[in-house]
C-alpha cells in the first residue's frame, strides 16, 4: 500500500475517531486493528458496562415499586438472557464502526503493528509508510503479581461471565471496582469491596468516595479497608483471598481485581521508533500529542491521561484538525473535564477537587458550598439515600472551579455544568439561573 498520508495503530474510539476525521479532510488513511473495532469502551469497557446498569438500576426501582403501589417487585432476573442481547448490540456496533470506515475510505488492515522505523510499520509481513502514525492502542487491565491470581477475573472476565456469581469479592478502589461492585449488588450477587487503604476514588474529591462508600454499605456491600491481598487460594466457586495481615475473606465464586490498567504498548517496537514511555509504561506526548519522536502521535488510554473515551476522541478529532485541516495550534484543554462513574448512585464531577483548589490557590480565596438531602424520589421508600454536592470557588468573584455531585440524576446534570465551569461561570451566575423545581439539580443554583 503505498501514498498513505497517516497510519493509524488501533482501531478503538479514539483511533477511528482519528482516522474518519483526517479521511474527511481527504488525507489517505490506514488503520491497523486485530481484535473487534470500538476497542476497550465498545467491546469490554463503557458500552456493555452501560447495559450491566441499565440493569441494575431497573432492579433497584423495582425493589422500590412496591412502595410507589405497585403489587409486585421485580422477580428473578436472567443474566445469560441479558448477556446475549448486550453481545447482540456490541456486534453490531462492530459492523457499524466497519461501515462508516469504508463509507470514508479509510482502509482497514486487520493484524497487529510493529514498527519498522520512525516512517514505517510493519503488519502481516507487510511494511506501511506514511509521514504521520498515531498510536492509539489503549490499555489492559492488570491483574496483581500475586500466587493464584489467575484464579482471579479483570473487567475484561465480567463481561464473560454467563451467569451471575452469587459471592463476588472486587478488589480495587477506583472507578471501574466501584461501578462492578455497584452492578453485582444490584442485581443480587453477595458483594464484598476489598481496598488497600481506607478510601475509595482518591483522585476524586474526599466527598464522593466518602459518600459512596456510606451508601454501598447501607445497600449491603461489605466494605472491608486497609486490606492488601496476599494470596488468592481455591477453586472457581470455592475461592478465598488471603490478606497481608494474615485474614483471610470468603469463600467466593468470583475475585475480580479492578487494580488498574496499562498501557498496550508491548509489541509495538517502540524502540525502533526511538518512541519513549514513561516510568510506568505510557507513551509521553506533549499538548499537540506528539511523542519523542516528529510524526508519530499517540492518544488516549496509551497516554495516561484522564483515559475516558469521550477524551480519546477529542484527542484524535484535533490532531487531526491541525495534521491535515489548516488548524495549526489545534490542540486538546485537558482541564475541567467532567466525569462520570457509573454507580449506584451515579457520580458527577468537574474540575478542581476542594483540596487541590486549597493547594493551587490557598485557604483564603476557596469557598466551598454544600448540600446534602435525600431525592424526592426516596420521600417514599425505605431505603434513604443521600445526594451530595459540593461546588468549589475561589476569588472575589466566587468563580466556580469544581462541582462534585452523587445522587441519582448526577451523570445526566453534570454535561451542563461542565459547560457552565469551562466558561467561567461564578456563583452569582448560578444564584441568577432560576430553578427547576422539584428536582436534585435546583440544588445547584440555590445553595446558601
Amino acid at each position: 500500500m503505498s501514498g498513505l498520508d497517516l497510519i493509524v495503530i488501533g482501531g478503538g474510539s479514539g483511533g477511528l475517531a482519528t482516522a474518519q476525521r483526517a479521511a474527511e479532510y481527504g488525507a489517505k488513511v490506514a488503520l491497523i486493528e486485530s481484535h473487534r473495532l470500538g476497542g476497550t469502551c465498545v467491546n469490554v469497557g463503557c458500552v456493555p458496562k452501560k447495559v450491566m446498569w441499565y440493569a441494575a438500576d431497573l432492579a433497584e426501582g423495582g425493589h422500590d415499586a412496591p412502595e410507589y403501589g405497585f403489587a409486585h417487585s421485580c422477580g428473578a432476573h436472567d443474566w445469560g438472557k441479558l448477556k446475549g442481547k448486550r453481545d447482540a448490540y456490541i456486534q453490531r456496533l462492530n459492523a457499524n464502526y466497519a461501515s462508516n470506515l469504508d463509507r470514508r475510505g479509510v482502509t482497514l488492515v486487520r493484524g497487529r503493528a510493529a514498527f519498522a522505523d520512525r516512517n514505517s510499520v510493519t503488519v502481516n509481513a507487510t511494511r506501511l509508510t506514511a509521514p504521520h502514525i498515531v498510536i492509539a492502542t489503549g490499555g489492559r487491565a492488570l491483574l496483581p503479581p500475586l500466587p493464584g491470581a489467575e484464579r482471579g477475573i479483570t473487567s475484561d472476565g465480567f463481561f464473560e461471565l454467563t451467569e451471575r456469581p452469587r459471592r463476588v469479592a472486587v478488589v480495587g478502589s477506583g472507578y471501574i471496582a466501584l461501578e462492578l461492585a455497584g452492578i453485582f449488588a444490584a442485581l443480587g450477587s453477595s458483594v464484598a469491596l476489598v481496598i488497600r487503604t481506607g478510601a475509595v476514588l482518591r483522585q476524586f474529591d474526599a466527598m464522593l468516595g466518602e459518600s459512596l462508600l456510606k451508601i454501598l454499605g447501607a445497600e449491603g456491600v461489605a466494605v472491608h479497608t486497609q486490606a492488601v491481598p496476599d494470596a488468592l487460594a481455591g477453586e472457581a466457586g470455592d475461592l478465598t483471598l488471603r490478606l497481608r495481615d494474615g485474614r483471610g475473606l470468603g469463600p467466593f465464586d468470583c475475585v475480580l481485581w479492578a487494580i488498574g490498567r496499562a498501557s498496550a504498548v508491548a509489541d509495538l517496537n517502540l524502540a525502533s521508533a526511538a518512541v519513549a514511555c514513561d516510568a510506568e509504561g505510557f507513551i509521553e506526548t506533549d499538548k499537540y500529542q506528539t511523542t519523542s519522536t516528529a510524526g508519530i502521535y499517540a492518544i488516549g488510554d496509551v497516554t495516561g491521561r484522564a483515559q475516558l473515551t469521550p477524551v480519546a476522541i477529542a484527542a484524535g478529532r484535533r490532531l487531526a484538525d491541525r495534521l491535515f485541516g489548516g488548524r495549526g495550534d489545534r490542540h486538546l484543554d485537558y482541564q475541567n473535564i467532567p466525569t462520570v462513574v457509573f454507580g449506584h448512585p451515579p457520580i458527577g464531577t468537574v474540575g478542581l477537587t476542594e483540596a487541590a483548589a486549597r493547594e493551587r490557590y490557598g485557604d483564603a480565596d476557596v469557598t466551598v458550598f454544600k448540600s446534602s438531602f435525600v431525592p424526592m424520589y426516596h420521600a417514599l421508600t425505605e431505603r434513604k439515600p443521600r445526594c451530595e454536592m459540593k461546588l468549589v470557588t475561589v476569588g472575589p468573584q466566587q468563580r466556580v472551579v469544581g462541582v462534585h455531585i452523587i445522587g441519582t440524576g448526577a451523570d445526566e446534570m453534570m454535561q451542563g455544568f461542565a459547560v457552565a465551569v469551562r466558561m467561567g461561570a461564578t456563583k452569582a451566575d448560578l444564584d441568577d439561573t432560576v430553578a427547576i423545581h422539584p428536582t436534585s439539580a435546583e440544588e445547584l443554583v440555590t445553595m446558601r
